[in-house]
């Protein structure tokens, strides 16, 4: 008699993705040895788990959109700039003259908008993605700079601070807002039909479409998703600056592929967890958090980031070129 694989049997492709995860988590554990060992009073405080885990937030929603993003094929220079038109537009005296609720709205909205273009470009107007968003890069960083006069605006709604800035049971709401976001999308990309085409179309966009899938209308909302990601990422960088200006968010695009590609998020699409974003977001704010305790220069951190995304890659290609042959 012939007999199947068993509902509980797992896939080669699944034990290697639990290496990969086993593996981050003892990378992110020994960086914390290294930093507890360096400093041992400060690292594993409260105050400095609560600081990292706050720094992390905002570059931490913006990866879940990355994440989505990447897994659908496609890549998001523009991040940075979207959080940063969001943020600004949000802060404007005209927009909090009608308070906290429109502010939020504002983000949201101009996030989802921006990404949308990104998405529609990308979809109906046949642009590669980095050609598409490196353009939403540069024109939205501009607006941004044209709306606040190359200024920092101030936020005057005391009642958004102190909700954005306060806590709850404890924890801060930035942190509250990070788990959500995770959790949302989490669910979003393992338990629904959204997430089962995402990997679909990063898999094989052709197939995809000769499948019954809608790709360009997908398409177009995955970068909506991620417009969506960094409006949210607006509000925290708000709410933790306390203003709005042209250069929040710089450098954001960066930190985000690197930790969905830290993470185990295929470049090439298909392949992807929101588990390992999570894990590689941690990675560097700890990194961070380590040479920041330890007044080491910036030159130096940034070069340990780079040799950290080189071997992520190299891991990437070695695993790949494995399980083709």
């Amino acid at each position: 008699m012939t007999t199947g694989p068993t509902s509980g049997a797992r896939t080669p492709s699944g034990l290697r993705l639990d290496i990969r995860l086993t593996i981050l988590i003892g990378v992110l554990i020994a960086l914390c040895v290294v930093g507890y060992v360096s400093q041992p009073e400060t690292f594993l405080s409260e105050s400095n788990i609560s600081t990292m885990l706050r720094l992390a937030a905002a570059i931490g929603v913006v990866s879940v959109g990355m994440t989505f993003v990447i897994i659908s094929g496609g890549i998001d220079l523009s991040v940075g700039s979207m959080v940063a038109l969001a943020s600004v537009w949000m802060t404007t005296l005209a927009t909090q003259s009608y308070g906290p609720f429109v502010m939020v709205v504002c983000a949201l909205a101009v996030g989802v908008g921006a990404g949308l273009i990104n998405g529609l470009l990308i979809a109906y107007g046949r642009l590669v993605p980095f050609i598409a968003t490196l353009a939403m890069y540069a024109s939205a960083r501009g607006l941004a700079e044209r709306l606040s006069g190359r200024s920092t605006q101030v936020v005057t709604q005391q009642g958004y601070l102190d909700f954005f800035r306060g806590d709850f049971l404890g924890i801060p709401v930035l942190i509250w807002m990070l788990a959500l976001v995770f959790a949302v999308g989490w669910v979003l990309l393992n338990r629904t039909t959204f997430g089962r085409r995402t990997f679909a179309v990063g898999g094989n966009a052709e197939a995809a479409r000769l499948a019954g899938i809608n790709v360009k209308r997908h398409t177009a909302m995955v970068y909506a998703i991620a417009g969506l990601c960094c409006g949210i990422a607006a509000l925290m960088v708000v709410a933790r600056t306390t203003s709005g200006a042209s250069t929040n968010g710089m450098f954001y695009e960066l930190d985000a592929i690197a930790a969905v590609v830290i993470g185990g998020t295929l470049l090439s699409g298909g392949r992807g967890t929101l588990i390992g974003t999570l894990i590689g977001v941690l990675i560097f704010t700890v990194v961070n958090s380590i040479f920041t305790q330890n007044n080491l220069e910036t030159d130096i951190q940034n070069i340990a980031k780079g040799v950290i995304i080189v071997v992520a890659v190299l891991l990437q290609y070695g695993t790949t070129r494995t399980r083709k042959t």
